[in-house]
This record gives structure tokens, sequence and C-alpha cells, in this order.
């Protein structure tokens, strides 16, 4: 099934997600984050990541103050908010370029979007807060939508995570929020056994029956660093493919911490596509003639 939108607004960018996959780059302001926790928890190192990641192709920046890994310790509103509020405003003074907030905590969104976030980017798929949908819905904000349990008890795993994004889309459209300003996370890594996160990443494209766009998050999660037997700092290999797949399957946009080898991983995978795409076409006119 195709997206029901052809293009997204977030923020001053215009983003066509049927036929496209861009980049989101991490930026964790945390000290206990999986994969960086600590390296960009001060001012000075989150504003030179974030020029970083824009010199090397990031699309979006989605900044998160609460480390979500398995066994994280939740942290308070106020806490999240000192974290991310004035990072977001610095980001958006001093670049050009589309801001998420990675929360899912109604107060710390609105916190997010008054300093200038263009988007939220909500792990619990508005079953954690009540209020968020109202949040996102008042502000007018696109949303990334992610799949998640607090069990990995499937029946299906790909048909009861569509279960599930359906009930995400239900509280999505009975808050208010547009359609087009929908997309949809299958939640690599989240309320998943290893088996599952494979099975679900070979099956991407199953979920685009759903018809909203997708964001695919692997980077540097364990499914891979399992999978290779590799530490957390030498999985961009294998987040490399999960990218490529991600890009065959349709999703719209990669969330990654390393900006510039997925980028050259979509660009490349891209051009084979469109190419392809040219010579099955010329091939039918050939056979035709």
């Amino acid at each position: 099934m195709q997206n029901i939108i052809s293009e997204m607004q977030i923020g001053n960018q215009t983003f066509q997600v049927a036929g496209s996959t861009y980049v989101m780059g991490i930026l964790n302001v945390t000290p206990d984050s999986f994969s960086d926790g600590g390296k960009y928890n001060n001012t000075d190192a989150a504003l030179k990541q974030v020029e970083r990641m824009v010199e090397e192709g990031a699309d979006i920046i989605d900044i998160g103050g609460e480390s979500t890994r398995p066994g994280y310790q939740m942290i308070s509103e106020k806490e999240e908010i000192q974290r991310t509020a004035q990072i977001i405003q610095l980001i958006k003074e001093r670049f050009d370029i589309p801001v998420s907030i990675d929360t899912y905590k109604s107060k710390v969104a609105e916190a997010a979007l008054q300093a200038g976030a263009d988007m939220i980017n909500d792990i619990w798929g508005l079953k954690y807060d009540k209020e968020m949908a109202k949040v996102i819905a008042t502000y007018g904000v696109p949303c990334c939508l992610m799949h998640n349990r607090n069990n990995t008890e499937y029946y299906n795993v790909v048909e009861d995570v569509k279960a599930d994004l359906r009930e995400t889309l239900t509280l999505a459209r009975n808050g208010g929020i547009a359609e087009d300003k929908i997309m949809l996370d299958p939640g690599v890594g989240f309320g998943k056994t290893y088996e599952h996160n494979l099975e679900i990443i070979g099956k991407l494209g199953e979920l685009r029956e759903l018809g909203f766009p997708l964001l695919l998050g692997t980077s540097r999660k364990s499914v891979i660093g399992i999978t290779l037997d590799l530490p957390v700092t030498e999985r961009l290999e294998g987040t490399l493919v999960t990218t490529v797949m991600g890009v065959m399957a349709g999703c719209s946009f990669v969330r990654v911490h390393d900006v510039q080898a997925n980028k050259r991983a979509i660009r490349m995978t891209e051009a084979i596509m469109r190419y392809g795409r040219k010579t099955v076409w010329r091939g039918a006119e050939e056979n035709r003639g």
C-alpha cells in the first residue's frame, strides 16, 4: 500500500515521504545513553555534534534527554526539560534544520515545542501520557509514533505490531492529530526479543499497509551487537545493512548515530533502485514492441 500522503512538512522543510529516505541524526544529551552517554551532555559538545551531523547531511536532528535503553532510569519531567529545552533553542538559533524531541511525556514535549522544536518522537505511541496527543494536535506539529510494549509476548509479531499501531492511530485521530502529521516506527529494540527484531526488520514492507510513512531506528542496537558479537562502538556495518533494507522496504526515515555513512548508503541504494525500475520499464516497452 502507498502512503496516504506523499509529502510531510517538518519545520520549514518539505519531505517527499513517498519514494525517498531521509536521515534523522541522534543527539543524546544524557549521561547514560547506551551508545554515546555523556559525550554530548554539555552545550559546546552538543552544538559541535549538531554542526557535524548537519555537514554530513542530516535532514532532522532528534534530541533525547532521557535514556530509553533497557533498564534505564526514569528521570523527572523537570530534569528532562532542563536537559533539552535550552539546547533546542540554541540549535534553532544557529542551524537551519528541523528539530525533533524524543520524549513520551507531554510536559517535556510542550516545553520543547515552546523552545522551537518542530516534531515529537514518542516511543510509546501516545499510550504512556494521555495528554500527548492533545499537545501534538494543539501545536499542529508532525509526530513519530513508535510501537512499544511492556512485554515480549506475541502470537504473530508482525501482525501484532500492526494491530498495536492501529490502536495508536486511533488515539491520534481521536486526539485531533491530522493524518498528514503522522509517521510510524515499528520499535526495533523495544518490547521485542532478538528474533522478533530480526523478523520486523526483514518484513518492514508489510508495515507499509498501514498507509503511513515509516521511520526505522536500528542504529547500533543490540540486535546488531548480538548478531555480529560486537560492542556498541563497532556496529556501523550492521547498521548500514539495516538502513539499506529500510530503503528497499520503502521507509521514509532512518534514525542513526553515524550520519555520513548512512547517508551514503541511502544514496547508493536509491540510485540502484531508480536504475532498476528504469530498466524494468524499458524491458517491458521493448517486449511490447
